[in-house]
């Protein structure tokens, strides 16, 4: 008995450290590539409200995911760079934050890591990304943001907050295809149903703006609509100032804009698009395959006014129009 005992007790001197070892292994630490079409700047509302959905789903940075951020700032040409690096670094997802060009750089950078779309503007099975929105294919998938579709209803709406507006600036990159498509098929249409003549302004990059603001301010519009282009957010601040400057009733994309100084948006919830982002990432990280999640398109929009804004350009917003904002900026 007693030399039963002896091995059991040296026995269990041997393994100890094995388990102790075992126990004290630290969690696998996912990590996260986020790769943006803009800047730091102009993508942290988005990357940070991201960050803090992944927080509320147990993903902790520092802890066990680590996030990796690239930025194009604008220049299409390292689109395929910063994807390239993201994929030497061996990440286990790729976020993509922007349009048709940086999407399609990360899903020609690899075949095998999964890429999810952070809310783009475009349509992904129009633009060849996906197959079909209910089944993907390959390795992409996420969210897309109705922005074309939507692309009408801003202009009914600054229609409506503006009732004497006839012409309308639109800001465009021509190298987006998002915003090409808003300019050239989607704006036209409601345009012509409301009476309204669309005065189009190509922006090919930040040198560009003070040439074309000082065309645009001989042209004499009505109002200023901003589309969806990273080339557009990096300039958010230049934008806002330019349509305050010149008491520019201005339409955009999202709240952003207006939160910076802008009169109006209307798009989808960003809030929730940004929480259903971090549900993509949880559920690919628990072993989801891309192509058996959908791709998801917005159910929850807001219209938002800065009624500060109107206040500053003399501009009396319609009862009708305040009673159907989701958020009033006073």
């Amino acid at each position: 008995m007693k030399r039963k005992i002896a091995i059991l007790t040296l026995c269990a001197m041997l393994f100890a450290p094995c388990f102790s070892a075992s126990a004290q292994q630290p969690k696998k630490v996912f990590r996260i590539g986020y790769l943006s079409a803009s800047d730091p700047a102009s993508e942290s509302t988005r990357s940070e409200a991201i960050r803090l959905a992944l927080r509320d789903l147990g993903y902790i940075e520092g802890q066990n995911i680590a996030i990796e951020y690239r930025y194009a700032e604008g220049k299409i040409d390292r689109y395929a760079e910063l994807a390239a690096e993201l994929v030497r670094l061996k990440v286990d997802i790729i976020l993509v934050a922007g349009g048709t060009g940086v999407i399609q750089a990360a899903k020609n950078g690899t075949k095998t890591i999964p890429v999810v779309m952070a809310g783009t503007p475009i349509d992904p099975v129009e633009a060849g990304l996906v197959d079909s929105l209910a089944r993907p294919g390959g390795n992409v998938t996420g969210l897309t943001l109705l922005t074309r579709e939507l692309g009408g209803k801003r202009l009914e709406l600054l229609k409506e907050a503006v009732p004497k507006l006839a012409r309308v600036a639109v800001l465009y990159d021509p190298a987006s295809r998002a915003s090409v498509l808003d300019v050239k098929e989607v704006l036209p249409v409601t345009a012509r149903a409301r009476r309204l003549t669309i005065q189009p302004w190509e922006v090919r990059g930040t040198d560009d703006f003070d040439r074309v603001f000082a065309a645009m301010g001989k042209q004499r519009s009505d109002g200023l609509y901003v589309p969806s282009d990273a080339v557009l957010r990096i300039n958010q601040k230049r934008i806002v100032g330019f349509a305050l400057k010149s008491r520019l009733p201005s339409m955009y994309i999202d709240s952003p804009f207006v939160d910076a100084g802008g009169l109006m948006s209307y798009g989808a919830d960003l809030a929730d698009s940004y929480r259903r982002v971090a549900y993509y990432v949880d559920r690919i990280l628990k072993g989801a395959k891309p192509t058996d999640l959908p791709v998801e398109q917005p159910t929850k929009f807001e219209f938002i006014i800065n009624l500060k804004t109107a206040n500053q350009i003399g501009l009396p917003i319609p009862p009708e129009v305040l009673a159907r904002a989701n958020r009033l900026i006073k």
